[in-house]
């Protein structure tokens, strides 16, 4: 039974309307692919020709065609593709059943990776046609199948709606609606997130570029504005209205904000954003509505207005259809609403308060801090000379005895480019910025006549290390290399994530 996801499409590409759906378990994606068109063969004779308008994002050019016979199962072994386009396909083929329905799979792949890491590859076309039927073929037979439904193996793999590609025509003639126009924005609810960005959905070219949503009281309401360049965009800035109802309540203007241009970094501290967009690109710009607990329910309408500095600017009308109902959290215990976009922006815990289990930091001495099951000694550079762990392997349990990570301390090589030689610097020391029970600062400057090396460096109560070094020539240099060296026990890097290396086992090199 196929799933209906969407309501039937107008493909003029066509002529025919196309539903998209959803079959899942309906056929073997690993040997089929993702994507089938479900098509009915309704001429007569050897051959069947049909049009697919799959409107695809991706070539399909050099992408295997097979063709299922739906009445036996089989595959048609003789069928040939016209030159294919992403906006529709040509197939000829030889209908063995007859009259009846046929399935095209157009994005066949095998898996080249691992279960945990799969790496998909396209077939590439094939060319088992016998030679026979090819030279018997007439390629002027007219169109004589219907297609009947473009198909996912399942929801998460769907195209549609917004993986959908307009058509070049249909693109010109939506560009012709505006001429002079530095750009068009395209409003887009929260649950439907813009993937392309370069190719407008068809789903735009049929609906409105006014907006429209519910939330509920309480709720941090996302949306997107697409914004399509019709040429290249420098400085894209944004101006939120007042939202108001019929009764006169307000929602202010500053409860609504932009991910993209605003926000507050990680340290708490407020940014802003140039945001640029090249000619023929679409950039999503995801905006969210603070919708105050207090707000009495009703319509509100306002309006976005997206503006280029000394250029065009366009305003996108809003009505939120705000309920009674009081979103718990903030609605978020909803991720799919988008509404944990709040979250980026968030200050909580920007104190770092000390949090049970943990325990606080102490510091001994000059160089050794001391955090829950583990140590970390300084080097006079400031790079961990030992970081110790006091957990059992099973991590259920402290031993008496700890494990020693480094097998020498962390530092750098800095080798001149004339002799081959290693830089030597020399330290002043560390000097700790700041302490306290949650978060411990240090500083450390180490040099030599040719370079200056400056480091800074927190570590937090959960074991969260983080490091700035900064590497400044005090004189014109040439070097031959800078390493960073981290030499771990070879126990303790049995694994290893990052720097280019997916999660596994360790390389030797």
């Amino acid at each position: 039974m196929f799933v209906l996801l969407s309501v039937a499409l107008s493909l003029s590409a066509s002529a025919q309307s196309v539903s998209y759906t959803s079959c899942s378990g309906c056929w073997n994606a690993d040997s089929l692919g993702n994507h089938r068109a479900a098509l009915r063969f309704n001429g007569a004779g050897p051959v069947a020709h049909v049009i697919i308008p799959w409107r695809l994002r991706m070539s399909p050019a050099d992408h295997r065609i097979i063709i299922q016979d739906a009445r036996t199962g089989f595959r048609v072994a003789n069928a040939i593709a016209g030159v294919p386009d992403r906006e529709s396909g040509e197939i000829f083929f030889q209908p063995g059943s007859g009259k009846g329905v046929y399935y095209v799979y157009y994005l066949p792949y095998r898996n080249e990776g691992r279960s945990n890491y799969p790496k998909g590859a396209y077939w590439r076309p094939d060319t088992s046609a016998s030679a026979e039927w090819l030279h018997a073929l007439n390629k002027k037979i007219p169109v004589n199948c219907t297609v009947t439904a473009i198909q996912s193996i399942d929801t998460f793999n769907t195209f549609y709606p917004m993986e959908v590609i307009a058509t070049a025509r249909e693109t010109a003639g939506l560009k012709a609606k505006f001429p002079g126009s530095s750009f068009l924005v395209f409003p887009e609810d929260r649950d439907h997130p813009i993937r392309m960005r370069n190719d407008l959905p068809y789903r735009w070219i049929r609906k409105g570029l006014s907006f429209s949503g519910s939330a509920d009281k309480g709720e941090y309401y996302a949306y997107q504005l697409g914004i399509f360049a019709l040429q290249t965009l420098d400085d894209i800035r944004l101006q939120f209205s007042t939202l108001r109802d019929a009764a006169g309540n307000t929602i202010p203007a500053d409860s609504s904000s932009c991910i993209n241009t605003s926000g507050v970094t990680y340290e708490g501290r407020p940014f802003t954003k140039t945001v640029s967009v090249p000619q023929a690109q679409i950039q999503a710009l995801w905006c969210g509505i603070d919708i105050p607990a207090g707000t009495p329910a009703g319509v509100y309408t306002g309006s976005v207005t997206v503006a280029i500095p000394g250029g065009s600017s366009r305003i996108v009308q809003l009505s939120i259809a705000v309920s009674n109902r009081v979103a718990p959290d903030g609605g978020a215990g909803t991720p799919a609403k988008m509404t944990r976009l709040k979250w980026l922006n968030s200050t909580l815990a920007q104190e770092n308060s000390v949090i049970a289990p943990y325990t606080p930091l102490t510091i001994q001495g000059d160089t050794l801090i001391n955090l829950l099951g583990r140590t970390v000694l300084l080097s006079n550079q400031g790079f961990p000379q030992q970081i110790q762990t006091f957990f059992s392997p099973e991590m259920t349990d402290m031993t008496s005895i700890p494990n020693n990570l480094l097998a020498e301390n962390i530092h750098f090589h800095f080798v001149r480019q004339s002799d081959g030689k290693e830089i030597r610097l020399k330290s002043q020391g560390v000097q700790f910025t700041k302490r306290t029970p949650g978060t411990v600062q240090w500083q450390a400057s180490s040099a030599a006549d040719e370079l200056r090396l400056d480091v800074s460096a927190s570590l937090e109560f959960d074991g969260f290390l983080s490091y700035t070094v900064k590497v400044t020539a005090l004189q014109d240099l040439d070097l031959k290399d800078i390493v960073m060296h981290i030499p771990f026990q070879k126990e303790a890097a049995r694994y290893m994530m990052g720097l280019g290396q997916k999660g596994g086992y360790r390389p030797d090199s």
